[in-house]
């Protein structure tokens, strides 16, 4: 009975995902927007220096956040 469910909690354990690519893209957002903030507060009259600039963090703003709703998705 024990070796049951020694067994049967194995299995359940390998059915989760891995949460690692959720915590490695919500880490990656973190330090993003703590830079990103420090940044923009540091030079606030010049920042960002172009609209293309503008158009590049946003873009990768949008990038980041995305990939973090899909592995926070993915690993459930």
């Amino acid at each position: 009975m024990l070796a049951t469910l020694l067994l049967f909690a194995q299995e359940a354990e390998e059915a989760e995902p891995s949460k690692a690519p959720y915590y490695i893209a919500a880490g990656v957002l973190i330090v993003f927007a703590f830079g990103l903030s420090f940044i923009g507060t540091r030079r606030h009259e010049t920042f960002p220096a172009s609209r293309g600039l503008a158009r590049g963090l946003m873009l990768l703003t949008a990038l980041l956040v995305a990939a973090t709703m899909f592995t926070a998705v993915y690993t459930g």
